[in-house]
């Protein structure tokens, strides 16, 4: 595989107070697809977005981008090549929208002109264009993702053609289905633009509509990577939640 752009897994073990949270997982993502990590709660699937995020040091393996170790590539750098928008981000201070959105350019050399129109297509490609203005506080749980949304983007915005990488913990979580599409539309656009999207999704039927490729992780192991058909496996799914589904024409999971 050409490492260009690559975001490789290799045999990553991670284990958390004696407990086992990733087992020997070894995954590779690549720009231009929307990859979804799926699994019951505790399977592992935030843990290994963080690890591969760099976030997380992992106790055996490593996570290689470009063909090289996470661990040798300096902060900055790294940041100006991936960014993770996590599930909730709370922000207690009373900055305005674009001031929260600018917090993404912040592993960048200063450029006023090019920082703030940078925001500004960061905020109208969020759909957060109308927000501007207004405190972040005042914002509802879904405007706020829209606007923590720009904030990622504006932290990589130019990083399409060299490979960036936009890593969403739970998108959708607490989010009515409209702002559920709306993120997960994005980040198809994301990729068609370039970038390599990973997703932690725990709507089955969300991860059938949009990813690329889906990864299944169980107990810490990873049991399956492949198109949405292939690894949302009816027969393995039932066997991992605990629960009888079965896929109905159209590709839609569905409890029988």
């Amino acid at each position: 595989m050409n490492p260009g752009g690559v975001l490789c897994a290799r045999r990553l073990r991670v284990s958390r107070g004696g407990r086992s949270i990733l087992r020997d997982v070894s995954l590779a993502a690549v720009p231009g697809q929307l990859l979804v990590l799926v699994g019951p709660n505790g399977a592992g699937k935030s843990t290994l977005l963080s690890t591969m995020a760099g976030l997380l040091q992992p106790d055996e393996g490593q996570v290689m981008l470009d063909g090289r170790p996470l661990a040798a590539w300096p902060l900055r750098e790294l940041a100006r090549r991936r960014a993770m928008l996590s599930q909730r981000v709370d922000l207690a201070f009373g900055f305005s929208v674009e001031e929260v959105v600018g917090l993404g350019r912040s592993p960048h050399v200063p450029d006023i002109v090019r920082d703030d129109r940078i925001v500004d297509a960061a905020l109208r490609a969020a759909h957060a264009w109308g927000l501007r203005g207004r405190r972040y506080t005042d914002l509802s749980g879904g405007e706020k993702q829209r606007v923590q949304l720009a904030r990622v983007l504006a932290q990589i915005w130019e990083a399409a053609s060299a490979g960036g990488w936009l890593l969403l913990d739970e998108p959708e979580a607490g989010l009515d289905i409209a702002h559920q599409h709306f993120i997960l539309r994005r980040a198809r656009a994301c990729a068609a633009a370039g970038f390599g999207v990973i997703a932690v999704l725990h709507d089955l039927n969300l991860a059938a509509r949009y990813a690329d490729r889906v990864a299944v992780l169980a107990d810490g192991a990873l049991l399956r990577h492949g198109e949405p058909g292939e690894a949302l496996d009816p027969g393995l799914l039932s066997a991992i939640y605990g629960i009888p589904l079965m896929r109905r024409a159209g590709g839609a999971i569905d409890v029988l």
